[in-house]
């Protein structure tokens, strides 16, 4: 059993495909917002575009897997598996230390499929059960998971009761999938679920009526400052130098950048001089967005940067101002991370016309790599057709931008 499966393991690498063309990540956090791991979903789920068979999507997500750093801050990687990849052995592609297997909710539990994942959970797989749905037939799979995903936009609160009592007293965590407002969240959270997937992709429901506090004004002329070429260094040291937490943070970051040469910045004067303007401009972003998100919400920091990251690059393929596109990523979560409306930050941050409107959401005939990376998040596979039509490249480009933002996010944190 062990040999052949080695033998299929070799197989599936030597048939991996290029690429996939479109991977998304959808952050998993726990009830105090902390990071727990990512969902990997391919184009080719049920909900997008059959591009591929799912043995070739399924073979392309444990490609693109096995591509991202090995870091263990980013959590968690929840990676779909159909039937053949678990019984056939290709999941042992995947590190078992912090890969999670979803088994699919058309997976029927027969004999042949018990005994594969059973073999896989005594070598140290965990398993995740995928939009679990209170079927007696599928109750035998409860046995070998560790999580059940429970989908809150498909099943009301009669069908999670019955999931509920299916698990029982089964040591298991249950998962909150679609989960797009705080009231969900909150009604989640009550019937015991500890795990959350879908949050970050909307708009905090409270902060409707919240002004913009006082404190966050500086960051907010930071962010303007850095637009201006050339950039005027004694204003951004000003900036910098009324707040303690950009002080250190910038400080920080500047003596990451010098590490191993030898000497050690101790003022912020220094850092700016020392580093240079355009990574003048990165450095200050970073640690002021930093700032901004604290502890509890690194996985909005990392998603920000991966922004910032994904939309200067884009430019640089379009010959755009990738300072811009850059800045534009960065602050496209402000809202979510100020707990305050998007115009309502824009009326206090002096930007062009054609940032503010791809902020808020308004169409363009230029190409916006916000528009694409958004789709690549929400796995919205018909938006991201649409953004690499109007910016003339290719969906295996854009595939290879959004891999190397994911890794460079993961090093910046």
């Amino acid at each position: 059993m062990a040999s052949a499966q080695v033998e299929n393991s070799m197989n599936a690498v030597r048939s991996l495909p290029a690429p996939i063309r479109f991977v998304g990540r959808q952050p998993i956090v726990d009830e105090n917002g902390r990071l727990f791991g990512y969902e990997l979903l391919s184009r080719d789920e049920p909900t997008g575009a059959p591009l591929l068979d799912p043995e070739a999507a399924t073979r392309g997500v444990f490609d693109y897997w096995s591509m991202l750093p090995n870091n263990r801050n980013e959590g968690f990687a929840f990676v779909n598996c159909t039937r053949a990849s678990l019984i056939d052995g290709t999941v042992t592609l995947l590190p078992r230390s912090h890969t999670i297997l979803e088994i699919l909710e058309n997976i029927e539990p027969d004999a042949e499929v018990m005994e594969a994942c059973g073999a896989l959970r005594r070598q140290g797989y965990r398993f995740a059960l995928d939009d679990f749905s209170p079927i007696p037939s599928r109750a035998p799979l409860i046995e070998l998971a560790d999580f059940i995903k429970i989908d809150f936009l498909a099943s009301d609160a009669k069908a999670r009761r019955e999931i509920y009592a299916m698990a029982g007293g089964a040591p298991v965590q249950c998962l909150a999938e679609k989960v797009e407002t705080q009231e969900v969240q909150a009604i989640a959270a009550s019937e015991g679920c500890s795990l959350f997937q879908g949050y970050f992709f909307s708009r905090p429901v409270t902060m409707a009526s919240r002004a913009l506090p006082q404190s966050h004004f500086v960051y907010l002329r930071l962010f303007a400052a850095l637009q201006r070429r050339p950039a005027d260094l004694r204003e951004i040291e000003r900036l910098l130098m009324s707040d303690a937490s950009l002080t250190y943070r910038v400080l920080r970051l500047a003596n990451s950048a010098v590490h191993g040469r030898g000497c050690e910045v101790t003022t912020v004067r220094g850092a700016l001089l020392m580093v240079g303007d355009d990574a003048v401009r990165r450095m200050i972003s970073v640690a002021a967005v930093g700032a901004l998100a604290g502890k509890s919400l690194t996985p909005l920091l990392s998603m920000a940067l991966v922004r910032a990251r994904f939309c200067e690059q884009f430019a640089l393929r379009i010959g755009a101002a990738s300072d811009e596109f850059y800045l534009l990523g960065l602050l496209s979560l402000l809202d979510v991370l100020l707990d305050t409306p998007i115009e309502r930050i824009l009326e206090a941050l002096p930007i062009g016309t054609d940032m503010k409107s791809a902020l808020t959401g308004k169409s363009s005939h230029k190409p916006c790599p916000l528009e694409l990376v958004r789709g690549l998040e929400n796995c919205d596979w018909t938006q991201c057709e649409a953004a690499v039509r109007a910016a003339g490249l290719s969906e295996e480009s854009v595939a290879g931008l959004y891999l190397e933002a994911v890794r460079w996010a993961a090093n910046s944190l």
